[in-house]
């Protein structure tokens, strides 16, 4: 498939044509996984670039996601003081707990969001080993499987099939079931409720002990409670302030932040800078993204998924409902 062949939008009916305007040469296209695998997927995002000029672009703390680039150039991937790439065709992101920079030159990209329970029943590795990290995807798949899987996307030439193929070619890979899924979702509903962040009280509203709930988080989240819940609730607040026309009010925040201050505390933590600054970086297809992915998935980010297959189009004539405003 080639990045002039793609159109954008979505499988999704009633999703208005306006949530994916992007900038001539630049498509998004999001997709939900089958029903019975979306409690293990997060979601497919697909972006295509036409121009093959180096394009940046910078992307929020999300969980593990598997990409995929076809007629596409180099990428690099700048994480903290990290540099990773130029990426191998098939990559692993491992969960991220601060917003990463891309450098891309054109092609068609496609992310497969991976939740904490899909994680449990791909592999046995632990994802806490890939925390802030890109991967070759071969290490942790196969690289028979990782082969077939872009070849697969290749030979292609029509968006609306790239789901369908995914479906089927990810279901084995979440076929087996694992033990602590019932604490895994327990834990993931918890990291998206607000006004929860202490771990203690997670650990006791889970009916677990701390050191328990450690382990499960680190293994299967990729990081460590504190961590998971502080990033979820950063999110949920920033992007809520977003959805709200803009950084000015602060009183809609997760009822947990003390004040302004103690929220760009976490800003600091999980951007790198203040959101007004983020937002006035190159963040074209995460602007795309937020208000794409609300209307075919349900959340705006990977982050506060909770793995209920649903579709949210609340005013099927509005399309303001998540814009985000750059020059805030």
């Amino acid at each position: 498939m080639k990045a002039a062949q793609f159109g954008g939008g979505a499988h999704k009916h009633g999703v208005p044509a306006s949530m994916f305007d992007m900038p001539a040469g630049l498509h998004v296209r999001y997709e939900a996984p089958d029903r019975a695998l979306a409690e293990c997927i997060t979601g497919y995002a697909i972006y295509a670039a036409e121009d093959r000029a180096a394009m940046v672009n910078w992307y929020l703390p999300s969980p593990p996601m598997l990409s995929i680039v076809l007629d596409a150039g180099p990428i690099t991937v700048s994480l903290g003081n990290h540099r990773f790439g130029p990426l191998d065709p098939v990559s692993l992101y491992g969960p991220t707990s601060r917003a990463f920079r891309t450098v891309t030159h054109g092609g068609i990209a496609v992310g497969i969001g991976i939740s904490a329970l899909g994680w449990a029943r791909m592999t046995q590795r632990h994802a806490g080993d890939f925390h802030n990290r890109v991967v070759p995807a071969s290490a942790l798949l196969g690289a028979d499987f990782v082969e077939r899987l872009r070849e697969g996307l290749d030979v292609l030439d029509d968006e609306t099939s790239i789901k369908p193929l995914l479906d089927d070619m990810l279901a084995p890979l979440f076929a087996t079931s694992n033990p602590r899924e019932r604490l895994i979702r327990a834990f993931t509903a918890l990291t998206i409720t607000d006004g929860v962040v202490e771990m203690k009280d997670v650990a006791e509203r889970l009916e677990v002990p701390t050191h328990e709930l450690r382990r499960v988080a680190t293994r299967y989240f990729g990081m460590p409670p504190k961590m998971l819940l502080r990033r979820a609730r950063f999110l949920r607040s920033f992007i809520g302030l977003i959805r709200d026309g803009g950084l000015g009010d602060y009183s809609q925040i997760d009822s947990s932040y003390f004040d302004a201050s103690h929220f760009l505390r976490d800003a600091g933590t999980f951007l790198g800078t203040t959101p007004r600054r983020f937002l006035a970086a190159e963040t074209i297809f995460l602007q795309a993204s937020l208000r794409a992915r609300l209307m075919v998935l349900g959340a705006p980010t990977a982050t506060l998924h909770d793995g209920v297959p649903r579709i949210r189009v609340s005013h099927p004539h509005r399309d303001d409902d998540l814009r985000v405003q750059p020059e805030l």
